[in-house]
């Protein structure tokens, strides 16, 4: 940006745009100059023109055509001059052919004239030697500045030739400008100013100048002084935006923190309810069984007796009853004298009882407020002060105090502080410190203690530390969700790194990943017309060589072998290039998306709103349409991959949804909901639980789903330094793989809920 005390130069109008029409983009014909003060080509704002108005392209500003057309536009003599001295300049090349001297034919000599080799800057004419030597000998031209007509195509003289340059009337050519009439406003040449205008007062055009000049300049520090109150409030817009964002991050790490200090606290709750509960459950069993073992023993003696005694009276005869009457009888008498019932067990039915606060709709554990920002002062001590909170009473939305009592402790104050406690007892994973002591910084921590001087490298810095902080945090999705007894994944940044090789022709555009052998992926880059091989960390490993003029779109690893999707064809290539077969596709989808089997031995591919499957030697096994016949002509998978369950799991965007089918082609569930904040689906993966993953390249998400299809939330957002994600897959089932359009490649761990 200019400052407001320097003025542009002559070479910098020249070497710029400035005399570039912003509506063809080529050097300015017949410049109009509109009252916004931006000039485009008389032809091109006659093109503009819509009826009795014109927009400006620039400023969108509407300006009233004049009645006689956009040729009564001011015409911009400062423009056509600068355009006559680029035009003066480039009038030939002087090693292919010199110009002629424009005195020659004048004084009898040859037709042609001579070579010039200088040039007059106040007559504007090329000279050879001798015109020129003679030029500088008469009484009327002795003044002229004449010089090399080289250094004059260099550019030497642009700042001496404007001096010199006359501004020629449009109405007699041949004449310069020279008068301004002061009633109309108007530039005069000596025949203007004898024939309409004579009666009018004017003025030399260097004495009217100085008298104008300083009113322009006045309202030139006006609008100066505008600028800089412009740009200032500009400058504290950006401040309280970064203020905002940065706030906003620590706001919603807090929020992370206690989510998961409640969700961890009712865990354990939980834990501890289901102990107590299969302890009470244990202790009543085990008592109920040493009942029952002895009532069992009870009744089979008695029963045993009794069958003993029936069989005696009904089969035996009178001699033998009589003779065993008896012991009968007294063994059944002993038996009725014993307790058949050893007493009923206290039996206590468990029952479960809610917090009020639980069940009440209204009881909001996480609240939001609103505060206005305070203006941060230059000084260091001003604005420490102004930055604690101590001192100044947070205010509402409606700027009235909040009140707040001594002593006293709101429930978000109350929660947070017990949830730092179980924080800071809980160990954290991977030999991470607390958040408290050894979080890493945010972005917008690490970038606003230092100047935004430093180009380049202060940016690969600044990139480094948003990832080592991402690296540090949890996920910030938000309301992590409960399915089962258990958290969703969440993610763990591992590491991040560029595709583009020194090899490389083109900046890298990502079209395909798969995983290739162990902590290994398979990038295929279709601008560069590569497979290249990286390990998680980021090592380049080499290339698998493709066949000659194919551009790879999508690819899988199978046993020994690589699959890939370029134009309407399907590939199975061997990791040192051999092809072991191609196959044709249908021309009615622009790509194919590829995905290998679980087993590793065949090779799906989407055609047309269909699936084929292709094994090792190139032959169809099976072909389905997702959802049956029903389907036919109604779907188009763009993107495809397959879940170790053997479900298919697909982009829709001919239906703007994620499907889930089996080998059959049964659709197992299907996804178009508000959470795809209506983009079109893109890439997908799966983990070894069956969890989805699916990119929204236009909102920088990745949202995760279940493996039915139903979605749990989101998984990476912005935060993770997502921008404009293209495809995705997953690594030994636990490492998820992103690329971003400007082929970068970020990993990130996938933590299990129980971890």
């Amino acid at each position: 940006m200019v400052s407001q005390g320097s003025s542009p130069s002559l070479l910098e109008a020249l070497s710029s745009d400035f005399l570039a029409c912003k509506i063809c983009l080529e050097q300015l014909r017949v410049p109009k100059t509109l009252p916004c003060l931006h000039t485009y080509c008389q032809d091109c704002l006659g093109q503009l023109a819509e009826g009795s108005h014109v927009r400006c392209p620039e400023c969108r500003e509407s300006v009233p055509v004049p009645p006689t057309g956009v040729a009564a536009f001011k015409s911009n003599f400062f423009v056509n001059g600068l355009l006559d001295l680029v035009k003066a300049r480039a009038g030939g090349d002087l090693r292919a052919g010199k110009p002629a001297c424009a005195l020659c034919p004048l004084m009898g000599g040859a037709s042609a004239g001579g070579p010039a080799t200088a040039r007059c800057l106040d007559c504007a004419d090329d000279l050879c030697q001798a015109c020129a030597d003679g030029h500088r000998c008469t009484r009327q031209t002795h003044s002229h500045r004449v010089v090399d007509l080289v250094g004059y195509r260099a550019g030497w003289y642009d700042e001496e030739a404007r001096e010199r340059q006359a501004a020629q009337c449009p109405q007699h050519p041949g004449e310069s400008l020279r008068f301004l009439c002061q009633p109309c406003s108007q530039l005069l040449c000596r025949e203007c100013r004898l024939d309409p205008h004579l009666d009018h007062p004017c003025l030399p055009l260097a004495e009217a100048v100085r008298a104008r000049r300083p009113g322009l300049e006045e309202l030139l520090a006006g609008v100066d002084s505008n600028l800089a109150e412009l740009e200032a409030t500009r400058l504290e817009e950006k401040e309280a935006l970064a203020r905002l964002r940065e706030q906003a991050a620590k706001v919603g790490t807090q929020v992370e923190e206690a989510a998961e200090g409640v969700l961890r606290a009712l865990l354990a709750q939980k834990q501890e309810v289901l102990g107590q509960l299969r302890a009470h459950v244990e202790a009543a069993e085990e008592a109920a069984r040493e009942r029952l073992g002895e009532l069992e023993s009870r009744e089979q003696v008695a029963r045993e007796a009794a069958a003993f005694a029936r069989r005696v009276l009904s089969l035996g005869r009178e001699a033998e009853i009589l003779s065993l009457e008896g012991a009968i009888a007294q063994r059944l008498q002993q038996l009725q004298r014993c307790p058949w019932m050893p007493g009923s067990a206290p039996c206590l039915l468990p029952r479960l009882e809610l917090h009020p606060g639980l069940l009440d709709q209204k009881c909001h554990l996480l609240r939001l407020s609103f505060e206005e920002q305070q203006p941060r002062k230059a000084s260091g001590k001003d604005g420490a002060r102004s930055q604690g909170g101590d001192e100044t009473q947070p205010q509402s939305r409606d700027g009235a105090p909040t009140p707040k009592q001594d002593g006293a402790q709101t429930p978000q104050e109350d929660g947070a502080q017990t949830l730092k406690a179980e924080r800071a007892e809980t160990p954290q994973e991977d030999g991470a410190k607390t958040p408290k002591e050894g979080r890493a910084q945010t972005p917008q921590e690490d970038g606003g203690a230092q100047s935004p001087r430093g180009g380049r490298s202060n940016k690969k810095r600044k990139f480094k530390g948003r990832l080592k902080s991402i690296s540090r945090e949890p996920s910030p999705a938000p309301g992590p969700n409960l399915e089962g007894s258990g958290l969703l994944p969440r993610p763990v940044f591992f590491c991040s790194f560029p595709t583009r090789m020194p090899g490389d022709k083109r900046s890298p555009r990502i079209t395909g990943l798969c995983p290739f052998g162990s902590r290994e992926i398979l990038v295929a880059d279709e601008q560069n017309r590569a497979l290249k091989r990286f390990s998680l960390n980021g090592d380049y490993k080499g290339a698998v060589p493709v066949p000659e003029g194919c551009s790879p779109c999508s690819v899988a690893a199978l046993q020994d072998a690589v699959a890939f999707s370029a134009g309407a064809r399907l590939y199975l290539i061997r990791p040192n290039g051999e092809v072991q077969w191609r196959r044709a596709l249908s021309l009615c989808q622009a790509s194919h998306a590829v995905a290998a089997m679980p087993s590793g031995d065949r090779v799906a591919v989407s055609v047309s709103g269909h699936v084929e499957v292709y094994n090792m030697e190139g032959s169809l096994a099976t072909r389905f349409i997702p959802g049956g016949k029903a389907s036919r002509g109604l779907r188009a998978l763009v993107f495809l991959t397959t879940s170790p369950q053997g479900n298919f799991v697909g982009s829709d965007w001919q239906q703007n949804s994620l499907v889930v089918c089996d080998g059959l082609g049964q659709v197992v569930g299907e996804y178009r909901g508000p959470g795809l904040h209506s983009c079109q689906p893109g890439s997908v993966s799966v983990d070894k639980k069956g969890y989805i993953f699916l990119t929204l390249r236009e909102v920088n998400k990745v949202v995760i789903l279940d493996p039915k299809g139903s979605l749990l939330g989101d998984f990476l957002t912005a935060y993770h330094g997502l921008e404009k994600p293209r495809v995705t897959t997953m690594v030994d089932g636990r490492y998820l793989v992103v690329s971003l359009s400007n082929g970068t490649i970020h990993v990130f761990r996938v933590r299990p809920p129980d971890s």
